[in-house]
């Protein structure tokens, strides 16, 4: 798939003002800082349709962008920040969780993971979460240029170990690196089987 109209559309924290479900819609999540901002401008070809910085939780709205007037990329807000007031970080937690739980064209959530880290219970508890809650999803894996070689191969496998003490079988997954582009093609491939066999 090439991706060659991206444009914004709306953000709040209302599912009720988010588009009409009437096209498919993937939506991205991760821990603060994990690159997801950088994954989005690089799957779109746009350097900025989605805001990057260096401040962790800078994301604190659903952002969506209409793609290829086809489909829906949503921008999620990070979890697991500490560095806010609780009672912000529950009503973050509140909003994403309707949405991803009542949002009914999500058609996959992409958790985004840290290559460079072990399993981090925060991770781990989150896409639990989502398995009870039957929420397809997929994990990529990022910055996965930072690594040296043989280190991602170690890492991938010890997520593997972590996630097959509870569940029956990894979930699919991709590497990507925003500086080599690595995971672009395989993401935007995954994304337009799944348009192929619901559209």
């Amino acid at each position: 798939m090439e991706i060659k109209e991206a444009r914004f559309l709306i953000s709040n924290t209302d599912l009720d003002k988010c588009p009409a479900p009437n096209k498919p819609e993937y939506a991205f999540i991760g821990r603060s800082n994990v690159g997801k901002s950088s994954l989005i401008n690089m799957l779109t070809n746009r350097k900025s349709l989605a805001k990057i910085s260096v401040k962790p939780g800078k994301t604190k709205l659903i952002n969506h962008f209409l793609i290829n007037e086809e489909w829906y990329l949503v921008d999620l807000p990070g979890y697991g920040y500490a560095k806010i007031g609780k009672q912000e970080r529950k009503k973050w937690e509140k909003f994403v969780r309707k949405y991803i739980l009542m949002r009914e064209n999500l058609f996959c959530l992409f958790v985004l993971i840290d290559s460079r880290h072990e399993p981090q219970n925060v991770d781990l508890e989150f896409m639990e979460w989502l398995g009870m809650s039957q929420i397809p999803f997929a994990m990529v894996f990022t910055k996965t240029d930072k690594l040296k070689p043989g280190e991602l191969g170690k890492n991938i496998e010890s997520y593997e170990a972590k996630m097959l003490e509870t569940w029956e079988f990894m979930p699919p997954y991709f590497t990507s690196s925003v500086s080599t582009g690595e995971g672009k093609k395989e993401i935007l491939n995954y994304i337009q089987d799944i348009n192929r066999e619901n559209i």
